[in-house]
């Protein structure tokens, strides 16, 4: 199965992944944009379930790690990105922005966008 990927929008249309994928360095860079094109081809199994988002994986340097939810059968939003050593407070950050995603979502008219 594709997905669609896309990225977790704040209320003001910042994207907290967007702004960390900006901070990293070219092969950062690289790495994470191999697994986002894995997510999107429907290769999930770097990804670790919990509290309602995932946890993707990557094997290199600091420890990379994206985060990420679905929303519906074939999108998945990108949330935001760390790296193993501050892994704890930017899962608490992705659980926190997803929860916000879900509440405004759920409070926006059908049809409207």
């Amino acid at each position: 199965m594709n997905y669609q990927i896309k990225e977790l929008l704040l209320a003001d249309g910042d994207s907290p992944f967007g702004r960390w994928f900006g901070s990293l360095d070219a092969l950062a860079a690289a790495k994470v944009r191999v697994a986002v094109t894995r997510m999107e081809q429907g290769n999930l199994s770097n990804v670790a379930w919990f509290g309602g988002i995932g946890e993707y994986k990557i094997d290199w340097g600091p420890g990379l790690r994206v985060y990420l939810a679905k929303d519906g059968l074939k999108i998945i939003l990108l949330i935001g990105g760390g790296t193993k050593k501050r892994q704890q407070r930017d899962i608490d950050q992705a659980v926190a922005l997803w929860q916000d995603y879900k509440r405004r979502k759920a409070s926006t008219p059908k049809g409207a966008k």
